[in-house]
Order: C-alpha cells, then structure tokens, then sequence
C-alpha cells in the first residue's frame, strides 16, 4: 500500500485519528476476518485507547461520508485502531 493511500486511511473518530480493521487487513496482505480474528484471541492487548468498535451511528456515519460502493455491505462493526494499536497489532 503506498504512502498516499495509508494518509488517505487515517479517520477521525471521538476525536483520535484511527485506521479501520479493513484498511490495516489490505496493508498487512491479509483477509479482515483474519485479522479480526487475531484481535480477538489477544483481546487483552488492545485497551481503549489502542483499538475500539465502532457504533451503529459510526458505521453509519462512515458509510455515508464514502460514496464508493465497496464501503457498503458490511455485516459486522469495524474496529478502529489508534497509533498504538496499529503498533501492537503488528506482534499479534
């Protein structure tokens, strides 16, 4: 993933700036579930202030600033991760 498109990742959300599980799965060459999965099972790792799931209002919120249609569709809240989730979540 080139730098541009990671910049282009980084949202806003209860005032941190986060990247969501799906963009993190795409950097990491890997599927969403599978990095979901990986979450989970370490779960203890990610406090609130490294990662959090976003609410049906935020889901919404999301899905109606993007107009592209790949956004839409998704079953199950994203996680959002701050910087030092994203850190974390490379030695999970």
């Amino acid at each position: 993933m080139e730098l541009e498109q990671i910049k282009s990742s980084i949202l806003e959300i209860r005032g941190k700036k986060v990247m969501l599980d799906m963009d993190l799965a795409k950097t990491y060459e890997v599927e969403t579930r599978v990095l979901k999965q990986a979450v989970r099972r370490n779960i203890d790792r990610f406090p609130p202030d490294f990662m959090f799931e976003l609410t049906e209002l935020e889901m919404q919120n999301l899905t109606s600033q993007f107009v592209i249609s790949s956004w839409g569709g998704q079953r199950h809240k994203s996680f959002a991760f701050t910087e030092q989730g994203i850190a974390m979540l490379s030695s999970v």
